[in-house]
């Protein structure tokens, strides 16, 4: 008979080693002083198994009769290249697609991700089902659109972030514009 502590998980285990800021472990501490205990506690937090907890796709209305699709954090589908996914809160994201790339191309490349996941993928396989199924309806329905978002580059040096102070240089076109109604 094998000796020493009893597991503390009742399923496959391994050990790591992370470096994490002293405030992220003050809060480990607060969840369980336990600190593998801590960790699986937060993550089962973060992404519960029981999707009514946390849905992993989920409609949040903006207007009256508007919503915008916010979904769960997903590896796979930061793999395609052309999409974005806006944190808006902790874990829940919204989806950008470039200007004039068609909804569909969304949908389609979502059915190929699902046919690439592998079988322990639960969190993954759930999301892209429901993303998957909620286009799928939608487009059906026509009650799919889409609309622009408007971005502004923060990448700039912290020193000419002042409102005004610097036009994009990958717009020409603009910084011109600007330039002749100044003049």
């Amino acid at each position: 008979m094998k000796k020493g502590r009893p597991p503390k998980f009742q399923e496959p285990r391994r050990p790591i080693t992370v470096t994490l800021p002293e405030s992220a472990l003050a809060q480990l501490a607060a969840i369980d002083a336990d600190r593998a205990k801590a960790i699986v506690k937060a993550t089962a937090a973060a992404l519960p198994v029981d999707k009514r907890a946390h849905k992993p796709v989920e409609l949040v209305e903006v207007l009256p009769g508007l919503s915008i699709i916010v979904i769960g954090p997903s590896r796979h589908l930061q793999k395609i290249k052309w999409l974005r996914l806006v944190e808006l809160a902790p874990l829940r994201f919204l989806l950008t697609i470039p200007s004039g790339t068609a909804v569909d191309s969304l949908e389609l490349a979502v059915i190929d991700l699902l046919r690439n996941l592998k079988s322990y993928e639960h969190w993954e396989k759930s999301l892209l089902e429901a993303l998957g199924e909620l286009m799928r309806r939608l487009r059906a329905e026509g009650k799919f659109s889409k609309a622009e978002l408007l971005f502004a580059d923060t990448k700039a040096n912290r020193s000419e972030e002042r409102f005004g102070s610097r036009l994009s240089p990958r717009h020409p076109q603009t910084a011109s514009h600007h330039k002749g109604r100044q003049g």
